[in-house]
């Protein structure tokens, strides 16, 4: 009777040992597959934090001891586990590697092209100071005029002034200077330049019109002959273009005088200030 009591009385120990380790296991698989999956976690957002992060969520365990469990779940030994955490330490070492070196590649690259972007600012620099050059060489100065004819100024220019014209015995403006000279004298060339006109003016009676440099423009009026150039001849200063007449209707009742102009872009402009 006793020994079939004890007999019972270990089988029910048996299967109460053997129901606590049915517990216990199925306790550890949960407890190491809760612990893998949040482990997996923490491993997906920074491998730097797994370690502290594991440390924390096992209860203050060491770390031996959860690689240990770590390992009878998957199959893997301390030292496997140790070199899968340093695997991965590395792969995010070599990670930072590549994002360092890509940036300071990209960075390089940017300075290359500030290099060149600087270089050609350079040539298109030199190349404007090339051109400036060019242009101060090519500067045309202004005509330097002498006096067409020697003679007496006999009627100022009067733009704005009133003169008194003895033909028309009238208070009038006057866009050149009359200069006093015997008839048939020679008539020359102020400045070098192109005769663009020859003809007989209704007022100022033979006229011939020289065009210069800088927009400038003489005029030669009240003459007796024009034989010696024709329109589109280059002449050269001092060269004879005329002589002195009296041609003009009105400076008709005046001495015998060339009737002078200097315009600039068509403008008239009094002679005595540009003759030298």
């Amino acid at each position: 009777m006793r020994r079939d009591q004890r007999i019972k009385e270990k089988d029910d120990f048996k299967k109460v040992l053997y129901v606590s380790g049915i517990i216990l296991t199925v306790a550890l698989i949960a407890f190491i597959a809760i612990f893998v999956s949040y482990y997996n976690s923490l491993k997906d957002n920074s491998s730097d934090f797994d370690t502290l992060s594991i440390a924390k969520n096992a209860e203050n365990k060491t770390k031996n001891e959860i690689l240990e469990e770590a390992s009878m779940a998957i199959g893997k030994t301390v030292d496997e586990s140790q070199n899968t955490l340093n695997e991965n330490i590395i792969e995010t070492n070599v990670e930072n590697d590549v994002v360092e070196n890509t940036i300071e590649s990209s960075t390089n690259s940017t300075n290359s092209t500030n290099t060149q972007n600087e270089k050609t600012n350079t040539t298109g620099e030199n190349e404007n100071k090339v051109q400036e050059v060019i242009a101060k060489e090519e500067v045309v100065h202004d005509p330097e005029f002498i006096m067409p004819v020697s003679g007496e100024i006999i009627k100022e220019y009067a733009k704005e002034n009133l003169v008194y014209s003895d033909t028309l015995k009238e208070w009038v403006t006057h866009n050149g200077i009359d200069i006093e000279s015997e008839k048939a004298s020679v008539v020359k060339a102020a400045e070098e330049g192109t005769v663009t006109s020859i003809k007989n003016d209704p007022r100022y009676g033979i006229t011939i019109t020289i065009d210069h440099v800088n927009g400038f423009q003489t005029r030669y009026s009240n003459l007796l002959t024009t034989e010696f150039v024709t329109v589109g001849e280059k002449v050269t200063k001092e060269q004879t273009i005329g002589t002195v007449g009296n041609t003009a209707a009105f400076e008709i009742a005046d001495n015998s005088h060339l009737h002078f102009e200097i315009l600039k872009d068509n403008e008239n402009l009094d002679p005595t200030l540009y003759i030298k």
